[in-house]
């Protein structure tokens, strides 16, 4: 009995993967391919929703890496298009992602060339954590000014994590 509960839920899991795959690839299909090119995205906060699901797309799916670096890549991507959400006043942003062997680099581009900060936060601040985060699980982190805009990218290795 406990073998065939063992299988049972063995079965499960595997089910519930690969709806959770076919999901992500229907992510990448609706959306466009961030590693081919930039994804556009309109300026509202409903958009970094599906930025972190095209992100883990591309970080679980396509490139196959373990979950810890796919939490903590979509949770940068998070920061990274919350800044440009909520602080740019631009209509639209973009994502782009890259591997190159060992590392990968994601970048959020938009028409503001505000600078992001980062401050000081105390342990009752309720916001401003975003780039510390950024700061603390990426292996670098920077902004490149652009003629019209900026963009504002991380890069992590993806072995030993």
């Amino acid at each position: 009995m406990m073998g065939a509960m063992a299988g049972l839920e063995e079965t499960a899991s595997r089910a519930a993967r690969d709806v959770a795959d076919a999901a992500e690839h229907s992510a990448l299909e609706l959306l466009g391919d961030p590693t081919v090119a930039p994804v556009d995205f309109r300026n509202r906060p409903e958009s970094a929703a599906l930025a972190r699901r095209l992100a883990a797309s591309v970080l679980h799916v396509r490139w196959r890496l373990p979950a810890t670096v796919t939490d903590d890549g979509v949770l940068l991507v998070s920061e990274l298009v919350g800044n440009a959400v909520r602080h740019t006043g631009a209509e639209h942003f973009s994502l782009r992602m890259f591997r190159r062997g060992n590392w990968i680099r994601v970048e959020v581009r938009d028409p503001s060339r505000g600078l992001p900060c980062l401050l000081p936060v105390r342990d009752l601040d309720v916001s401003g954590r975003g780039l510390l985060l950024v700061q603390k699980l990426s292996d670098r982190w920077g902004v490149d000014l652009l003629p019209r805009g900026k963009t504002t990218w991380f890069e992590m290795r993806v072995i030993d994590r």
